[in-house]
């Protein structure tokens, strides 16, 4: 049978995400709340599959859990996968609704190439085997969005199969001390998405909003490979760094462009798996941790009081930190797959069995699509340490944000100071900045130029590390001005005119004869007096001179009376 019909679909913009580390997995205790911090490097994962962490007692069992995952990615498309209807968040309410999103009688599908080429490029990045023949199916079931009555989708034969992701977590209390993990990708798939129902309990009403129905979306599944709630997170925010590299989705979880179903049970090791339960609709990492983490602890109390877990499904509650019951599954619900009978098998190709006379616009191939491919975030990680020498937890945290790393590679490319400088102002101070304020790096009135300048002032110790940072404020007020500007009007520069460095020095001295010498010539060392004295002179300037230099200049003022009053002076202007 021939191929489908393909339509041409630019592919949306591209976005970066955070990546954070991960965190401590679940342990036994009272089943609120959740262990999970969420701060970056104060955190850690287990290394074993999860087990309680105290010593069990006599007659008391330890228990291991076991996380897979179902993860929902809407694909970074101009318009949905079956139709030529345009995908905007935050659009008016069923302004964006074809007659074939709608499941008006005598509609067909037109299958989406950008969707397709999505797929197969996040299945080839994650490792699987793409297959050349893949089918989708019809899934029955009744809600009010979705107007058909089914979902197509990919049961029988999905587009990627066995694949695998590997993401890193930290050991122990140090961030360094990271190891990398792999979890199973079982299949990707496409597939439509719903409409969305919006329940009016004022008026006691529910009203339907079909923007989003037929929007594409791959579904990845994860095997059980996980043990906590920390290690989904991390993997699902390393998902998320792959799936905007390559620009096949935005991934943004606050606007529903990632959402994650976590499968969870608990087990005595040695024993049979125990029953599961699903948590849906996760649209936040941190959350997704807690969840997690919770249905544990929830899981194993319920077994040690000699309760049952039930096939369910459950949702979790952000406000109270914990899952409550939607549905029970034990009545398994027959969703009724079928063929889908107006698509035919999709079919790929490479480069080796690509039919002759074949227009390049209605095939994909799969060769092409993995010359394409960009570099992955685990990849650009290991480049970072090996190019710039810092350490694994700073490119991770360059990663993390949205644009971080291009601003970073941007200063790179403009300044003269050292790689380790660039990366401690970028990571303190500017990002500091950021998130002082809620800002995105998009949104930083600091450029890449501003600060590479301002490290080059500092590089040539034309100013020193503290009016760097008067600097660095006086520009984030983007008042236009450069740091050679802003130091020039503040007097911010070093003293380095060895005439000038006497004269400061002999003022001082002779301003307080007291201090340098007391009664009988003694040496009086008041030096957070002098200090101080010292530094109301010099405002807003700092010496910039070696210690011998220092040293000569006032032996010569104040006479061989000790080496003390030199020492005492320097460290006023040090």
């Amino acid at each position: 049978m021939a191929a489908p019909m393909l339509r041409w679909c630019c592919p949306g913009r591209r976005f970066a995400f955070a990546w954070v580390g991960c965190g401590s997995c679940h342990r036994r205790g009272p089943p609120t709340g959740s262990t999970s911090s969420g701060k970056r490097g104060q955190s850690s994962v287990a290394q074993q599959p999860h087990f309680t962490a105290q010593k069990p007692r006599e007659g008391e069992h330890e228990w291991a859990a076991v996380v897979g995952l179902e993860i929902h990615a809407q694909i970074a498309s101009n318009s949905k996968l079956f139709s030529g209807s345009q995908v905007h968040f935050a659009a008016p309410p069923n302004s964006l609704v074809s007659f074939f999103d709608a499941s008006l009688p005598g509609t067909l599908p037109v299958l989406n190439r950008r969707c397709v080429e999505a797929a197969v490029v996040t299945g080839l990045a994650l490792d699987c085997h793409i297959n050349r023949k893949s089918l989708f199916d019809r899934k029955h079931y009744f809600y009010a969005d979705l107007p058909a009555g089914y979902q197509i989708t990919q049961q029988r034969l999905p587009i990627a199969v066995n694949g695998s992701l590997a993401y890193s977590v930290c050991v122990g209390r140090k961030p360094s001390r990271m190891v990398t993990r792999t979890v199973r990708v079982k299949q990707i798939q496409l597939e439509q998405d719903s409409g969305k129902s919006l329940h009016d309990d004022l008026r006691s009403q529910t009203l339907i909003d079909l923007n989003r129905a037929g929007i594409g979306l791959l579904e990845l599944v994860l095997e059980p490979d996980m043990s906590c709630g920390e290690e989904a997170a991390t993997a699902v925010r390393e998902l998320q760094l792959i799936l905007q590299a390559l620009g096949t989705s935005q991934a943004n979880m606050a606007e529903g462009q990632l959402r994650v179903d976590a499968n969870i049970s608990v087990h005595r090791p040695g024993e049979p798996l125990g029953v599961r339960t699903e948590v849906k609709n996760l649209n936040s990492a941190r959350f997704l941790a807690k969840a997690i983490d919770y249905e544990i602890q929830r899981q194993i109390n319920e077994l040690e009081n000699g309760g049952e877990i039930l096939n369910e499904t459950r949702s979790f509650d952000n406000r109270l930190g914990c899952t409550v019951p939607m549905r029970d599954k034990e009545g398994r619900q027959d969703y009724r797959f079928m063929p889908e009978p107006n698509l035919p098998p999709l079919l790929l190709y490479d480069s080796g069995s690509l039919p002759s006379g074949t227009d390049p616009q209605q095939v994909i191939n799969v060769d092409q699509l993995r010359e394409r491919l960009p570099e992955l975030p685990r990849v650009t990680r290991e480049r970072l340490v090996r190019q710039y020498g810092m350490l694994p937890e700073h490119s991770c945290a360059l990663l993390n944000e949205v644009g971080l790393l291009e601003f970073f590679q941007n200063v790179i490319k403009e300044t003269r100071a050292e790689p380790k400088k660039v990366t401690s102002w970028v990571l303190n101070t500017f990002l500091g900045f950021l998130k002082q304020r809620n800002l995105a790096v998009s949104e930083s009135p600091v450029t890449p130029s501003a600060l590479a300048e301002l490290l080059d002032l500092l590089d040539r110790k034309a100013i020193s590390s503290s009016a760097a940072k008067q600097v660095f404020e006086e520009l984030w007020r983007n008042d236009g001005k450069t740091p050679a500007q802003i130091v020039a009007e503040k007097k911010l520069e070093l003293l380095q005119d060895p005439e000038a460095l006497e004269q400061l020095c002999r003022s001082t001295l002779e301003a307080h004869p007291h201090v340098v010498r007391g009664p009988g010539g003694a040496v009086i060392t008041q030096a957070q007096w002098l200090r101080g004295e010292g530094r109301l002179r010099t405002r807003p300037r700092r010496l910039c001179c070696s210690p011998p230099a220092v040293q000569r200049s006032f032996l010569t003022m104040v006479g061989p009376v000790s080496s003390v009053i030199p020492q005492l002076i320097l460290s006023v202007f040090s």
